[in-house]
């Protein structure tokens, strides 16, 4: 097999990659390692930044979004029984973001792909990218309980942190960036409707909260928990229960409960690939960077490098020149650190550690209280909120 851009991996980056070259008259081929119903059923991000918002929909990838996903025009900050509304339009020129989940993101995107794009191989696993340092590198994978190679010009890694893309750059050129942080999410999916009509982000002495959704009918929340708990050692009552001790407010709201349909606990971690380019491989999104959860930042970092990717390659089609494409790295990474300080500045902000300390965590509400009482303050939390520009 034969492409001009070979793409591992099927999540939102290399789907949506594949959208973006189809609509620049660019072929690809994308390899994925599990089936059609793993990709479309895993649970992960639903917030959407205004700017990947705007990307779908060029890409024609919208109508659904639009129709279905709930339009978020801010958030609220709560600590000590206060509550604080973020009022994003108001302060970023009308930017907002889009709760609809990547679940659907990527059913939209298999749709496109399998009506009118390129090759999408379901369980197609990448064993090895060849040839990087080379003009045609190759992926080596295995389909149909069969081996075969595909001849790429460019070879682009969506394919997450234990993927193959990486590992195909020399250690001895690669430097490394990371954080772990001494608790987790406890995640649950909730058949009840939201107890609030936009994200709530709580501080608390026992811990941060965090109330989401996925639909009107179903909500989404979380609590922060000891690093490596078992989401199975929480009762239900007892995960509502503490919700509630940490979403107290001085008024008459309340938290709605209802049937606990999932559990799941994510761990924390910052973590940061230089280069993000080898030769003629690219990586985007987890396969060269994590955020901790709290910011919303994991799926639109990887939105703006295939989009940075896309931009580039065209840019060789048209004018003949590498120029963009060798800046990739450079260019991306500008982003991702952006975010990711970003990310690191919610979750020190919102998230009690567990030696904190009585000054660190005066420290915490001194800060809530400059969001709370400062526009310019404001500005800067809505302005990460809803996504730093593509280059």
């Amino acid at each position: 097999m034969h492409t001009t851009v070979g793409i591992i991996g099927a999540g939102p980056a290399g789907l949506l990659l594949a959208r973006l070259l189809h609509n620049a008259g660019i072929d690809s081929v994308v390899l994925e390692s599990r089936d059609r119903a793993y990709v479309e059923h895993r649970q992960r991000a639903g917030i959407l930044e205004q700017g990947t918002v705007d990307v779908l929909r060029a890409t024609g990838a919208g109508d659904r979004m639009d129709r279905e996903g709930l339009p978020h025009d801010g958030i609220e900050l709560r600590h000590d029984k206060k509550r604080h509304r973020v009022d994003f339009p108001a302060l970023t020129g009308g930017r907002s973001v889009m709760v609809y989940a990547q679940t659907e993101v990527c059913k939209d995107l298999i749709a496109l792909q399998l009506k009118d794009g390129g090759p999408l191989l379901f369980e197609a696993e990448a064993l090895a990218v060849e040839g990087a340092e080379t003009d045609t590198p190759r992926i080596r994978f295995r389909h149909e309980g069969r081996e075969d190679v595909l001849e790429c010009e460019y070879v682009v890694g969506c394919d997450g942190f234990w993927g193959v893309a990486r590992k195909a750059i020399p250690a001895e050129l690669t430097k490394v960036f990371e954080r772990a942080y001494p608790f987790a999410w406890l995640g649950i999916l909730a058949d009840v409707p939201p107890s609030h009509d936009e994200l709530v982000y709580a501080r608390h002495d026992r811990g941060f909260a965090l109330l989401s959704m996925r639909s009107p009918s179903v909500s989404r929340l979380y609590l922060q928990v000891p690093e490596g708990t078992d989401a199975g050692s929480w009762e239900d009552e007892e995960i509502w229960d503490e919700l509630e001790r940490r979403f107290e407010t001085d008024d008459d709201w309340t938290l709605e409960r209802g049937p606990i349909t999932q559990k799941s606990v994510t761990p924390m971690r910052s973590y940061v690939h230089e280069p993000m380019r080898h030769g003629r491989l690219f990586l985007a999104g987890d396969a060269a960077h994590i955020v901790p959860p709290t910011g919303a930042k994991g799926l639109n970092l990887a939105v703006g490098d295939v989009v940075t990717f896309a931009r580039a390659l065209t840019y060789r089609k048209e004018t003949g020149s590498a120029e963009r494409l060798d800046a990739y790295s450079e260019t991306c990474l500008r982003r991702v650190w952006q975010a990711e300080r970003f990310s690191y500045d919610m979750t020190s902000l919102l998230h009690r550690a567990p030696d904190a300390t009585p000054f660190e965590d005066r420290m915490q509400l001194a800060r809530l209280e400059r969001i709370a009482g400062s526009r310019a303050a404001e500005t800067d939390l809505a302005e990460g909120y809803t996504g730093f520009p593509f280059e």
